[in-house]
């Protein structure tokens, strides 16, 4: 499994959206706008892990079985198969950086488990 993605590419989603600033193999970094009161869904990745890295505001982050704010310069590690989401509580922009490191980087490797958007 290769990756997929391409530098520039960018989707609009319901809770804000994504671009893509670089990528390569084995790698993918995207920049990330959550909207105020935005709420990605709870997921999980089988081929990649993530690292994200707060740069504007402040996320509550669901991160296995825990729960805990992170704030603009902090970062969190997401191996894969470990569950997660992001959720932007506040009335500002969210805004977060995320590496995808793995095999296979695609966004057809998001396993939904809960999704307010009816995509679960």
């Amino acid at each position: 499994m290769a990756n997929s993605y391409k530098k520039g590419q960018n989707d609009t989603r319901p809770w804000g959206k994504w671009e893509v600033t670089d990528c390569g193999d084995n790698f993918c970094v995207k920049h990330i706008t959550v909207n105020s009161k935005g709420l990605l869904s709870l997921q999980l990745h089988h081929f990649r892990a993530e690292h994200w890295v707060i740069v504007k505001g402040t996320a509550t982050v669901t991160l296995g079985n825990e729960t805990f704010e992170s704030h603009a310069g902090e970062h969190i590690f997401i191996p894969k198969e470990t569950k997660h989401r992001i959720q932007n509580k506040s009335s500002e922009i969210l805004e977060f950086v995320e590496v995808q490191t793995g095999e296979g980087l695609d966004e057809n490797d998001i396993v939904r488990l809960e999704d307010i958007y009816g995509r679960a």
